[in-house]
């Protein structure tokens, strides 16, 4: 439910939102995981984000975001809001946690942003290579794709929210206030998608 805030509160809050750029600590954190030794992206395209979120157990906990300074206000905003209104996200951990080992930090939930990559056979860069594609509570809002008839689930441990006619808990839907801060601040919604479904996935459309 959301919550109303005085003017003193929301001065509050804004101290607990805010994005900086990569310090030499952080970068540290970063080199050989997220930011791999072919990364096209320079450092300083990047930012850090500091945010709050509401974890499943109802606590308020801090995340941390790497991202493309270009969007950077924007996932300000929009995680501001979700917090504000008491969305729930389990972890906002930097990938680097993981090794940056996409399945891994998907299939403990956990809501990310930036690690460079390219597409698959290609010297394109990805979108979440780019820091311009966030996915948010992986294990519930999985991606799917069929090839040559076999489906292809991940993270793989999240195929019982493969149903979306399923009712569960924390499903990312076009009624879903997470849906509708990302679509209107520019973003596309994997769940969208013809040729598979990423219900995780917003990227931002450039």
């Amino acid at each position: 439910m959301a919550q109303k805030y005085t003017l003193s509160q929301e001065e509050q809050l804004e101290s607990e939102f805010y994005e900086m750029q990569i310090s030499d600590e952080l970068f540290d954190r970063m080199k050989g995981k997220s930011f791999k030794e072919n990364c096209t992206v320079p450092r300083e395209d990047l930012r850090c984000l500091h945010l709050l979120h509401w974890n499943f157990a109802g606590e308020v906990c801090e995340g941390e975001l790497v991202c493309n300074k270009k969007i950077a206000q924007k996932l300000i905003y929009i995680f501001k809001e979700l917090y504000k209104a008491g969305y729930q996200i389990e972890k906002i951990r930097l990938v680097d946690e993981y090794d940056a080992d996409d399945e891994r930090s998907m299939a403990d939930n956990n809501s990310s942003c930036f690690n460079f990559r390219f597409i698959s056979h290609t010297t394109t860069v990805s979108k979440h290579g780019a820091g311009v594609a966030v996915d948010i509570n992986p294990l519930y809002n999985p991606y799917v794709k069929t090839v040559n008839g076999r489906q292809n689930i991940e993270p793989a441990n999240s195929a019982e929210y493969v149903d979306r006619k399923k009712d569960f808990e924390h499903k990312i839907t076009h009624d879903d206030l997470c849906y509708k801060l990302f679509t209107q601040a520019g973003f596309e919604w994997g769940g969208d998608w013809t040729s598979c479904k990423d219900w995780q996935h917003f990227e931002y459309l450039e």
